[in-house]
């Protein structure tokens, strides 16, 4: 496994739609306990489950659990920071595509009044 220090050499994630948690667990560099034990605590999280509880994970989970890493193993976040941090990045995101689609509409509202009057 890798130290939390060496993100920089995970291996790059392979063109495929699901992955074990034995890949994720390589991929990532997190034990599969780890794994498991993040997805209790971040409801962002959650794995595909199939026949006999296997978890199926497929790409944004794989990016989602390298950046939960980052943020407890590098950034120094507790599990609550961590779950905070993702939450208000989500929100921002949100805001921005809101912000966006209002700027939009505003637009095409305006390329209307223009061809009523």
């Amino acid at each position: 496994m890798l130290e939390p220090s060496h993100n920089n050499e995970l291996p790059v994630i392979p063109a495929k739609r699901y992955f074990t948690i034995g890949e994720v667990s390589e991929l990532c560099g997190v034990k599969p306990h780890v794994l498991r034990y993040w997805e209790q605590e971040f409801s962002e999280l959650s794995p595909v489950k199939r026949r006999g509880n296997r978890r199926y994970y497929q790409r944004h989970d794989v990016l989602l659990i390298r950046q939960i890493r980052a943020l407890l193993y590098e950034q120094g976040y507790t599990i609550g920071g961590a779950k905070a941090h993702l939450v208000s990045d989500h929100a921002k995101e949100d805001a921005l595509r809101t912000k966006h689609l209002i700027h939009q509409m505003i637009g095409e509202l305006e390329d209307i009044l223009e061809l009523l009057k």
